[in-house]
């Protein structure tokens, strides 16, 4: 069984060419409920590009012991949060899995070993952002655990392993925020960021239209500012995922770069 399933093979609407890569800066789960410079942000991106065949989503809210993939054919709209207006938890993304798309996900990861999940769904790192790219949730979509026992180097390597579903339709999708700390958050400042925080989003977006991957993934080396950026790895990684997919020929375009709350970047990009 493979993606011809799903009838993912190219059509007019759907190139033979690699689809799109993106890493979102989600921000907060507010967004889903919002029109803003963000959520614009993210329906010009789902509407700059192919309809995709499947999205694979990273997203920095599922974390496990082992790489995991969900495989249901109908995942669950998860509201892994809390202290938010009920009109949030209110909200539903029912987009249709995949067990074929999961299937050929895991074994695109070979030598790598991927379990098939029954039990996790869409978390708000994926709905939120796909409520606004694109909102007939009419697409599958299947969700990639972040393996908390891997290195960055580790979770680079395995990313590279997902490059053949580009060329089927599946549109990759890092979800996270390149500076997250979330105890240094300013809520009187929601349209700017700390000067350290500032800095640092500037040295990684360098890196990355640099193309330096080696230092991002060693990215806990680049100075104090970075690492108090990035004080856990959990939003970061994501972004190593779509970095890892990039091919020689290909640009990489930012969008939503700014920063808001002191210390969310809400830095995005789109490599193509």
């Amino acid at each position: 069984m493979n993606l011809n399933d799903l009838n993912l093979q190219p059509t007019s609407a759907r190139p033979a060419t690699l689809m799109p890569v993106f890493f979102i800066g989600h921000g907060s789960p507010m967004n889903a409920l919002e029109s803003n410079e963000f959520t614009a942000g993210w329906q010009s991106a789902g509407a700059s590009i192919p309809t995709p065949g499947a999205i694979l989503c990273i997203s920095a809210h599922w974390e496990t012991r082992s790489t995991q993939v969900t495989a249901m054919p109908k995942p669950r709209t998860i509201h892994d949060f809390s202290g938010f207006p009920d009109a949030l938890y209110q909200v539903q993304y029912p987009a249709p899995g995949s067990p074929q798309v999961a299937l050929e996900t895991r074994e695109q990861l070979l030598p790598f070993l991927a379990e098939p999940d029954h039990n996790w769904g869409l978390d708000h790192g994926c709905w939120s952002v796909l409520k606004h790219m694109f909102p007939n949730a009419d697409i599958p979509v299947i969700q990639l655990s972040l393996d908390h026992t891997l290195s960055p180097e580790g979770h680079y390597n395995l990313a590279k392993q997902l490059a053949g579903l580009r060329r089927r339709g599946v549109l990759v999708m890092g979800s996270g925020n390149i500076v997250h700390n979330l105890r240094t958050i300013n809520w009187h400042n929601p349209a700017g960021g700390h000067e350290w925080a500032l800095e640092a989003n500037e040295k990684i977006k360098n890196l990355i239209l640099g193309n330096d991957h080696r230092s991002l993934i060693s990215y806990h080396t680049l100075g104090a500012e970075i690492q108090r950026s990035v004080p856990t790895p959990e939003h970061f990684l994501p972004l190593l995922y779509a970095l890892a997919l990039r091919e020689e020929h290909e640009s990489i375009t930012l969008f939503n770069d700014h920063l808001v709350y002191g210390s969310i970047s809400m830095t995005s990009i789109k490599i193509n």
